[in-house]
């Protein structure tokens, strides 16, 4: 029970003192140089939250939901006025010329009700005339590469010396995370499109290596063929209600893409899994919803942006001013490891206010951020440092759906790309009372451990907070169930194994350079027990059979926590530690597609593979993603023989060291 008592006497511990981040050394040199916008300047709370509406659909029949959708160039409002409006990319339906947003307007789903979505490029000028890319782009990395037209596409490039890079039109792809999508409508990384625009270099590539077959396939499917510069999606939506949200997963461009805007929630519901209808806090947005509805349901996009004072995204540049050089050493001259924006942007808003009733809400918390990690609390003073929660946050979901039992926290830990379904009872709250939303999680890299002890927390003026919320009298009966008294539908745990793969995750430095890897990689043991990297390029190591479980070790030899992602599955958590031994905590036993994967530990995961092709796992730290830290998995039809299980066993309890290139 929260008293006004212990609300006063929280907010009377804000003279704490300010404590200083620690962050990324070589993404402050090089933010400095963007000479971005003082975030300490920035006026807080002086917007309303921006609510994502639904994504308008184009037809909705007895088979499925049917959008149209594609990405444009727009400004936005995202620092409060009278700062300047900001240019960024969104979503929307071609249909609504109104529905474009950052974040984008949310499609809400059902169980077993399928939805088609045909995606458009649409980052062209009002001539026709192809839009290049916001932010600098590094060519020498492993991407797309229209530039290298069809024979060397999806290839490292070439640096012209251009500070800003490739300049060229800019490929998309879209990725439903946490999706259960046939290859063909995964949005693999290189079945990336160009925009249809009259301007674009004859020998340029137009799509990616993999797009035809999938194309072709999609064909054969449907009986429906992908016109230029678009990808139509099916998606089965066979899976329990959870929070998905859909992002551009372009090889080697996912970082810059998505930092540019272009995300959005797919919310799914429905079945016999879900709960029924008024247990929980709600109503969430619907299509054709009146301009005044209020949501009891509210989706929360968490992102870190970094602005110039002209109200443009800034985000940093090269390790060294010079960059050819730093190409010779085999540095990439534009790509770092780690950024750290400088304020926090929730739903498209900078440090916005929520009015909320004394009632329960449901909040769906996702972790956009390219790099950092989150710890959410709420607590009555914004600025006090260390925070003092005065309301639990009850999870009652993870990525994949509903937990075994609500878990209640004081501090909700969220790696970037995954979610926490939430719900946050105001009802003893005063009328009257702000309370905040605030981060404890550090500025710089995170390699675990807790705030004030192992990392300095987040700067309590800035990236410390994100949130804040006003509290008024209820205006109507809260009928929903208390959490703690909430009874989830139970899952079906996965069967035993029929593998046990033993997977690395590695990095690559340089004699060259002092400020960060050249490279962070994924791979498998070798039969010492050892990190063997591995490239994308490489041949895929991890080949299971269609219809199998397997269990995957993941032996992390970096000084970094990766949140590392399966496409097509959600996976269970079997156990972490030196040995991967240790027991997963309550809010560990759900439902994941994203995974924490500690420095020095083992971090144990099952999954079943039961779609045939070609996907991806990777790390979602999107700077290490979009350089190599990004595998292939192939699904083989049943007949096949599995391959790829990373070597012998190494004794339990001792890791290996990881790869070290002398450069």
């Amino acid at each position: 029970m929260v008293t006004r008592r212990r609300l006063l006497a929280a907010g009377a511990a804000g003279g704490a003192t300010v404590l200083v981040p620690a962050g990324w050394a070589a993404s402050g040199r090089a933010l400095a140089a963007a000479a971005p916008l003082d975030a300490s300047g920035i006026p807080k709370y002086v917007t309303p939250l921006r609510i994502p509406p639904a994504m308008p659909a184009v037809a909705s029949g007895p088979e499925r939901d049917t959008y149209v959708i594609a990405v444009r160039q727009f400004r936005q409002q995202i620092l409060p006025p009278p700062w300047p409006r900001t240019t960024v990319w969104g979503y929307g339906s071609t249909a609504h010329a109104g529905s474009f947003g950052y974040p984008a307007p949310s499609i809400m789903a059902r169980v077993d009700r399928p939805v088609r979505v045909t995606w458009l490029n649409q980052l062209v000028d009002g001539r026709g005339d192809y839009l290049p890319h916001l932010l600098p782009v590094d060519p020498t990395l492993h991407w797309a590469n229209p530039p290298g037209g069809t024979a060397h596409r999806d290839r490292h490039g070439r640096w012209d010396g251009n500070p800003q890079g490739y300049r060229g039109p800019v490929p998309q792809v879209v990725h439903l995370h946490g999706g259960h999508s046939t290859q063909e409508s995964d949005g693999h990384s290189e079945a990336w499109y160009l925009p249809v625009a009259r301007d674009v270099p004859p020998d340029f590539a137009v799509s990616g290596g993999v797009y035809g077959e999938f194309r072709s396939r999609f064909a054969e499917r449907s009986g429906l063929r992908w016109a230029p510069g678009s990808a139509t999606f099916e998606y089965a939506n066979d899976q329990r209600p959870c929070t998905l949200w859909y992002h551009d997963h372009t090889l080697g461009l996912t970082r810059e893409n998505v930092y540019a805007g272009p995300a959005g929630f797919y919310l799914l519901g429905g079945g016999d899994d879900d709960l029924p209808e008024g247990v929980l806090p709600g109503p969430a947005p619907a299509r054709d919803d009146p301009p005044d509805a209020r949501y009891h349901d509210i989706p929360l996009m968490i992102q870190d942006r970094s602005f110039t004072a002209d109200g443009d995204l800034a985000y940093p540049g090269g390790h060294r001013a010079d960059g050819h050089q730093a190409s010779r050493s085999g540095v990439p001259p534009i790509w770092r490891s780690g950024f750290a924006g400088a304020t926090m942007v929730v739903n498209g808003r900078t440090w916005p206010t929520l009015t909320v009733q004394r009632r329960r809400y449901r909040f769906r918390l996702l972790n956009g951020c390219n790099s950092r990690f989150l710890l959410l609390s709420v607590v009555a003073h914004a600025t006090a440092r260390p925070a003092r929660p005065v309301l639990p946050v009850w999870q009652i979901g993870s990525d994949g759906g509903f937990l075994p039992e609500p878990v209640p926290h004081e501090r909700v830990p969220l790696g970037p790309a995954q979610r926490v379904d939430a719900i946050v009872d105001f009802t003893d709250v005063p009328a009257g009372t702000e309370l905040y939303l605030v981060n404890e999680g550090p500025d710089g890299t995170y390699g675990g451990g807790g705030p004030g002890v192992d990392f300095a927390p987040a700067d309590p003026r800035t990236t410390g907070q994100v949130l804040r919320f006003v509290v008024t009298e209820a205006t109507g009966v809260d009928r929903s169930v208390p959490p703690e008294q909430l009874r989830l539908p139970s899952r079906r745990r996965l069967g035993p194994a029929e593998r046990v793969r033993q997977l690395s995750l590695n990095d690559r430095t340089s004699r060259r350079l002092t400020s960060g890897p050249t490279a962070m990689l994924l791979g498998i043991l070798d039969e010492r027990g050892r990190g063997l990297p591995l490239r994308w390029s490489d041949p895929a190591t991890e080949r299971p059979t269609l219809g199998a479980t397997e269990e995957w070790e993941l032996h992390n030899f970096t000084g970094h926590v990766h949140p590392i992602h399966l496409h097509q599955v959600q996976f269970e958590l079997l156990g972490r530690g030196r040995s991967g031994r240790s027991r997963p905590g309550p809010a560990d036993r759900g439902a994941f597609d994203t995974v924490l994967a500690y420095p020095g530990e083992v971090t144990r995961i099952k999954a079943h593979f039961d779609l045939p092709g070609r996907f991806a796992w990777h790390c979602h730290l999107l700077e290490h993603e979009d350089n190599e830290m990004m595998r292939p998995l192939h699904v083989l039809p049943r007949g096949g023989t599995a391959a790829g299980d990373g070597g012998s066993r190494p004794v339990p309890g001792r890791l290996g060291t990881g790869s070290t290139d002398a450069g």
